[in-house]
Formats: C-alpha cells, sequence, structure tokens
C-alpha cells in the first residue's frame, strides 16, 4: 500500500468528505469539514482480545502527517509487546493528573503554612467579628498597632513573644486601657481561628495571646478603670479657659493669629458641658439626631442603635442642658446630625473626633510626637495637671458624682447614666415604673448644681 503524501490530503475537498483513506500500517484516515475547513482524523487500527480496536493518532492538518506516523509506529510497539495503546493513554493522563493534583496539593498546603496575621484579620473581619460601628474602631488599632508590626508573621510562627513585644510597644503611648482591650481583641481572633480551618491546624500548639498576661505589663497600681473626677474649681477654670482662649485669639492681630492656641468651637463646649448636665456617653452625643430632641418638651431620645449598652434613653432635660441644646440648634440646626461631618452633613462627626481635641489640648500627659496637622498645646490641663489629665466620659462621671453629693441615690443615678442594672430577671420582668419624674427632678438638680457653680463667670452660656 502506498503512502499517503501531504500534497494528497492538500488536494482534498468538499467532495471527498466522508471518504476515508489508508496509509501503510494500518493507519486509517477519514476526511472530515469542520469549521476551519477540511481535516482528517487519523486512527491506528490493531487487533486486541480478538477484536478490532482503533487509537487516535492526531488529525491532520493540526498535527502534521509525520507526528501522525509517529504516534501510530510508537502504538504499534505497545501492541507488540503486548500493551493496548489506548489503555496505556489512559493510564498516562491518570499518572498526570494525579502528578498535577499532587503538585497543586503541595501549593496549596504551602499556601496554608504561609498564611500570616494579616490574612488571619482579613477573614476574620469578613466571617467572624461584628460590632456596631461596622468593626471601624477594630479596624483602625489593627492597621495602626498591630498588622505593622505582626501583620506578615505566620500563624504557625506567631509566638506569645511577638504579641508581648506589640503589647510593650503600645505601653510606651500610655493608653493602658486601651492596651489591654488590644489584647483583647487579638485573643478573640485567635479563639476564632483555633475553631476553624485551615487556621486551626497552624496554631497547633495553642493561642499564644493566652499566654500573654497584659496586667504584668501594667503599672501594679492600674485597676482598669479611670477615677477622674472634676472638682467645682475645676469646672469653673475649665469654663475659664473657654472664654480666655476665644478673648487671646480675637485679640490677637491677623497676621499672628498662628502664634496663639486656636479657641475651642463653640459646638465642642457645648459637647463637654452635655456630658456633664446630661451624664451621656459622648458617643452616644455625637452620633445623636435633631429629629430624636424635643425641645418644647425638653426630651433627649437615646435611641437602641445608639446606645452603648442597646437600651433605649429617655434624657429629660434641666434648664441648663436644654439651653445647650438651643445653642446647638442655631449651629446645627438644619442638619440631620447634631454634629454633622465636616467633609459629608449626611454623617456624624468621628465619634472620638471630640476626644482626641481634648487629649490633644492637654499634651503633657502625651506619651508621643506631636502630631500632624492637629494642634498640641495644654490650652485644657486643669489644675496646673496635678490631678493629672481629663477626658469627656470624666466628665459624666463628675456629673453622677455630683448628683450623689446631692443625696440623690445610687440606683437612680444608675438609671440617669442608663447602665444595666444588676438584680432579679423576675424583678425586672414584673416591675416597670420608669422612674421619668425621679430622673427628671434628679437632671434638674444637677442643672440648678451646675448653675451655682458657674454663676460669677460673666460667660454667655449660662
Amino acid at each position: 500500500m502506498s503512502k499517503i503524501t501531504v500534497k494528497q490530503l492538500e488536494s482534498l475537498s468538499i467532495r471527498d468528505v466522508g471518504r476515508t483513506i489508508r496509509d501503510e500500517r494500518n493507519l486509517i484516515g477519514k476526511v472530515n469539514n469542520t469549521s476551519k475547513g477540511i481535516s482528517v482524523a487519523f486512527y491506528y487500527r490493531f487487533r486486541w482480545m480478538e477484536k478490532w480496536r482503533d487509537y487516535s493518532c492526531g488529525s491532520w492538518p493540526k498535527h502534521s502527517l509525520l507526528d501522525i506516523r509517529r504516534n501510530r509506529d510508537d502504538a504499534l510497539v505497545l501492541v507488540n509487546r503486548g500493551i493496548n495503546p489506548i489503555d496505556e493513554k489512559k493510564a498516562r493522563k491518570i499518572e498526570e493528573q494525579a502528578k498535577i493534583e499532587k503538585t497543586l496539593a503541595q501549593a496549596k498546603k504551602n499556601e496554608t503554612e504561609n498564611l500570616n496575621v494579616r490574612e488571619l484579620f482579613d477573614v476574620w473581619l469578613e466571617d467572624g467579628v461584628s460590632r456596631k460601628d461596622e468593626n471601624k474602631e477594630l479596624i483602625r488599632s489593627f492597621e495602626k498597632d498591630v498588622l505593622p508590626l505582626i501583620g506578615d508573621i505566620r500563624i504557625k510562627d506567631l509566638t506569645d513573644t511577638d504579641l508581648r513585644n506589640l503589647l510593650k510597644t503600645v505601653k510606651k503611648r500610655d493608653v493602658t486601657r486601651y492596651l489591654i482591650r488590644l489584647h483583647h481583641d487579638i485573643n478573640q481572633m485567635l479563639r476564632w481561628a483555633e475553631k476553624r480551618k485551615p487556621w486551626r491546624a497552624l496554631l497547633i500548639d495553642g493561642n499564644p495571646a493566652e499566654l500573654v498576661e497584659p496586667q504584668k505589663l501594667i503599672d501594679s497600681e492600674y485597676t482598669g478603670q479611670r477615677d477622674r473626677v472634676l472638682s467645682d474649681e475645676e469646672i469653673v477654670e475649665l469654663a475659664q479657659r473657654f472664654e480666655h482662649l476665644e478673648y487671646v485669639y480675637s485679640a490677637a492681630e491677623k497676621g499672628k493669629k498662628y502664634e496663639v492656641s486656636r479657641p475651642i468651637e463653640k459646638k465642642t463646649q457645648i459637647a463637654l458641658w452635655l456630658c456633664l448636665s446630661t451624664l451621656c456617653r459622648i458617643g452616644e452625643l455625637l452620633k445623636a439626631r435633631w429629629e430624636n430632641v424635643d425641645l418644647d418638651k425638653g426630651i433627649w431620645i437615646i435611641p437602641q442603635s445608639d446606645s452603648k449598652n442597646n437600651v433605649a434613653h429617655h434624657i429629660f432635660l434641666s434648664d441648663f442642658a436644654l439651653n445647650q441644646f438651643r445653642q446647638l440648634h442655631l449651629i446645627t440646626g438644619k442638619t440631620d446630625f447634631l454634629y454633622p461631618s465636616r467633609n459629608d452633613i449626611t454623617k456624624p462627626v468621628s465619634d472620638k473626633s471630640i476626644s482626641k481635641m481634648v487629649g490633644d489640648r492637654q499634651i503633657q500627659f502625651k506619651n508621643r510626637t506631636r502630631l500632624k496637622n492637629r494642634v498640641n498645646d495644654n490650652a485644657l490641663v486643669l489644675s496646673n495637671g496635678k490631678h493629672g489629665d481629663w477626658t469627656p466620659h470624666d466628665l459624666r462621671r463628675t456629673g453622677a458624682t455630683i448628683m450623689q453629693s446631692l443625696g440623690i441615690s445610687l440606683d437612680l443615678i444608675d438609671r440617669c447614666q442608663n447602665h444595666v442594672l444588676s438584680g432579679s430577671k423576675v424583678r425586672r420582668h414584673y416591675m416597670h415604673h420608669d422612674y421619668e419624674q425621679e430622673k427628671r427632678e434628679a437632671w434638674q438638680l444637677l442643672g440648678h448644681k451646675l448653675e451655682g457653680i458657674l454663676l460669677p463667670l460673666p460667660y454667655s452660656s449660662f
């Protein structure tokens, strides 16, 4: 039988479709018409276990005639050795697939073993934690203090020493409560990982955060709670400082205003007086909406969604507090929020903004470098600093302490602060008196006391 030539194949036309052509050594081709033109599918016909079998050798012109014959010759050798080339081809494919799967498995194993803290944090944020502020504070703290130091450390290599060194770095800033919270967040993330694949295999030696005792990094006298309370004299001094800053700034020549401390914004002053006179949390105030403030009835409602403890709260405004709200309404009353963001008035300002401002104005207590584009002075240091720094939350504590000095019961003060009260669940279930009148009177007494403290001042807010 004569050999097929390339010229013969090239001469095939649509009239030859379906035709069978033969080459030597049982190489058979079938002419087909495809979208790319005429092609010839070749196969080697051999006898196996008393039956004729066809072994594919490739198609022309996708494969050259030389390669097709080489495939036929290889199959012929296998048949002569008693090996079915079809089965051998299947076995070869299985082996190749097994090698690929093995390579992929090893790559996946290597990828898993190299998973680091940053990758765990991303997955934990997605599937493992959901906080009221949409994890904003968690993201901020990790991006600032955790990920830059240990983010690239593999989970399998993470040790308690790494975490201890991280917390020691944070401790240098003298932010004790933040340090404890940061350790708690890291511990929570790693506890979540311990229970889930592939992380638990990487934490085979356990959670390293459980070997770190943050209390040992903290001064022995620290109790975990601030107890700063402003005295009557310091409350007066605070008001005087507000007024003094405004006077000095307004009196400075136009080209020299940058040489003096900037005054505290009026709405910021109001926020601080409201923390003192309503016992509210600064974060709850900064996210408050005007729709929840009734200036005619003198009521501010903190809805459950804005409350730190998920309990709605009614604050009955004293004359002092109501006056502050009315002044604030003149400034932001045309917006949805009491404290709208400067960049987008459809959103509230950051709930940390005023706390940061107060801290920046007491820089002598901050164990950190001066921050760029932030005011850094000691304009709000009270009593020459002998009692330490103060925060907006300390004003809430100060207001509660004044209530206590006025003979108001601790139980009623707790209710004014919207604390979750302890006690029998049965009692809480059956007793639903809302203490509206008692709380209204308590806030009014506090307001009268503050007016009395501040009365000697020629300060327009009171």
